[in-house]
């Protein structure tokens, strides 16, 4: 599910040019967005190489997936001690 309008990429190089002295304002008025989310691309991808963010990306995605795989577990155990309960 994507929850921005713009790649990675160009949130990188947006980052890259508030770095390079351009204003919070300058870049939000070019990319439409209002300041703060500029601030919060900072604050999320400030100093990430390409490589580095891949990297992050990827170990992202493994944790939603151990996330979900521990919610699984928990509800199969769950279930197997209400079984138990009931049986005793």
């Amino acid at each position: 599910m994507r929850t921005t309008r713009f790649s990675v990429t160009e949130i990188i190089y947006a980052v890259k040019q508030v770095e390079m002295g351009v204003s919070v304002k300058e870049i939000a008025r070019k990319y439409g967005v209002c300041e703060n989310t500029v601030y919060r691309w900072r604050r999320k991808y400030d100093g990430l190489s390409p490589s580095e963010l891949k990297r992050l990306k990827e170990l992202e995605r493994e944790n939603g997936q151990l996330k979900k795989l521990v919610a699984e577990v928990s509800l199969d155990k769950q279930i197997l001690q209400d079984v138990l309960q009931r049986k005793l």
